[in-house]
């Protein structure tokens, strides 16, 4: 083999020709299209192409063509390496919590998969199941973070998928070598079972994950923008609630509606039941846990319930930032539950690291979109409306650009900006307040229509989980689309008729 072809080879390892010619063709027709036709519509371009990159998550995990895209801008001084450290320094809290929050609840995933089950052998109706789901994620997330609830979401589909994966492959339950999305070694009884249950728990996570939009936008620390709408505001927790309730209340019923109309009608790839002999499955692996029990293995059990209840106070109140209590939590489930080995701690760490480095690339491409500024003509052309229409357009144009970049960036731009009118005299604080409520629910809701709109969206496409339940970019837009249209309409039609 030739010294240029085995570079080409080793060009993003296996991933198909045709996606590594097309991440090339992009890196080659940027710094043209700079020269060409300015840093503002290459700038665009490079979002496109960054959303491909989000897109194809599947063929090829985003950190590394998403990464050379943010290198190329950087030398195409379309930013700086200071303004990617400071749009990363400012979402330090996010970079913590994924860090050590995720690591946490890795190390409490027995409690996890013991509780799961409880529920979803328990629960029959697939609508009542997926309403328990939404609703428990949107109950956690008001007063916890998206990030932290979706960790434990795909934590207990991993163990879920892996136990019947497990059965079908032909091992035994107390088997533990490493599993993966393969189906080679599943045997034909199992092939219609396990693409079942793939949908079964595709749909389950996904009302888990528009649950924790439902639930963040209630509350000042259900989202990150939230938190900076309310410090720039001056509201406290109980009043930033009220003031958004004439939305947050009206959408909450409508996401439980569409949850079970989508159950109910089996449309947009839900529906999907837990089939008799995956339920027998596993039935009897939680039947061989629970004759292994020891107690020291209850012993454990107990550690990680305890330390959960003292992860959901030190959240609700607010003791430290959202990474450090999850450091915490590592440093009391692994001292009370002997786990010292270095190994041992690794293997915590496998899961979030990697979206972790995708996230700084991801503010890279934000340092790009602040440097050029390309939300620019939007917000200024919005701020030139008429008082009475501004929060209807304010929810829109938040909404639009939420799905396309960053929400909390969006948040931030829009929130300092009407601060700015305010402090001018230009707006009253009466309509400072009504279009406080519009960025709040405008960068929230409709976000949830792609991955890249919500970073609990993203985390979830580019987990282990993903490609073990074939949980795709283009599915997971399908799949959100009626949660989008019914929760942007009724929160546009909130805002236009109460705020």
């Amino acid at each position: 083999m030739q010294l240029p072809s085995a570079f080409w080879k080793n060009f993003l390892g296996p991933a198909p020709e045709w996606y590594k010619r097309t991440i090339v063709a992009f890196l080659l027709i940027n710094p043209l299209m700079l020269w060409a036709l300015g840093s503002f519509v290459t700038g665009w371009v490079l979002i496109a192409e960054f959303i491909f990159t989000l897109a194809l998550a599947l063929r090829c995990y985003p950190l590394q063509p998403g990464g050379l895209l943010a290198i190329e801008a950087v030398l195409l001084g379309m930013t700086s390496p200071e303004m990617v450290y400071h749009e990363t320094a400012a979402n330090f809290e996010v970079i913590l919590l994924l860090m050590f929050m995720v690591a946490g609840i890795y190390f409490m995933k027995d409690l996890l998969l013991f509780m799961f089950a409880k529920i979803l052998l328990n629960v029959r109706s697939k609508v009542a199941l997926s309403l328990l789901f939404s609703l428990v994620a949107a109950f956690l997330s008001a007063f916890l973070d998206a990030l932290t609830v979706t960790a434990v979401l795909i934590s207990v589909g991993v163990g879920f998928f892996s136990v019947y994966h497990k059965v079908a492959s032909g091992q035994k339950l107390s088997d533990d070598a490493h599993d993966s999305s393969s189906d080679d070694t599943v045997g034909e009884l199992h092939r219609d079972d396990l693409e079942q249950f793939r949908a079964f728990l595709r749909s389950l996570l996904m009302h888990g994950a528009v649950g924790t939009a439902l639930g963040g936008v209630c509350t000042m620390v259900g989202e990150p923008q939230n938190l900076l709408i309310a410090t720039v505001a001056g509201w406290d927790f109980i009043e930033f609630a009220k003031i958004m309730a004439p939305v947050s209340v009206p959408v909450l019923f409508a996401g439980l509606l569409t949850c079970a109309g989508l159950e109910l009608t089996g449309i947009f790839g839900y529906g999907a039941k837990l089939s008799d002999n995956v339920r027998t499955v596993l039935m009897e692996y939680q039947a061989n846990e629970e004759s292994k029990r020891t107690t020291r293995s209850n012993a454990r059990l107990l550690v990680q319930a305890l330390v959960a209840v003292i992860l959901i106070l030190g959240l609700a109140m607010h003791w430290a930032a959202v990474g450090l209590i999850g450091l915490m939590v590592i440093v009391l489930l692994t001292a009370f539950n002997g786990i010292i080995e270095e190994h041992q701690l690794g293997k915590a760490f496998e899961e979030a690291l990697p979206f972790t480095a995708l996230l700084v690339v991801f503010f890279a491409i934000v340092a790009v979109i602040h440097d050029q500024h390309l939300f620019t003509p939007v917000i200024d052309s919005v701020l030139h409306m008429r008082s009475d229409v501004r929060p209807t357009m304010f929810f829109l144009a938040n909404g639009i650009l939420s799905m396309i970049s960053d929400n909390v960036f969006v948040a931030t731009v829009y929130i300092n900006e009407v601060k700015a009118a305010l402090d001018a005299g230009t707006i009253s604080r009466e309509e400072f307040n009504h279009l406080a409520v519009a960025i709040n629910t405008g960068t929230n809701l409709p976000s949830v229509a792609t991955p890249n709109g919500q970073a609990a969206f993203l985390f979830l496409l580019t987990s282990a989980l993903a490609p073990l339940i074939r949980l795709s970019y283009g599915r997971m837009v399908i799949m959100a689309l009626p949660y989008t249209v019914m929760m942007g309409g009724v929160g546009l039609a909130c805002v236009a008729l109460f705020i």
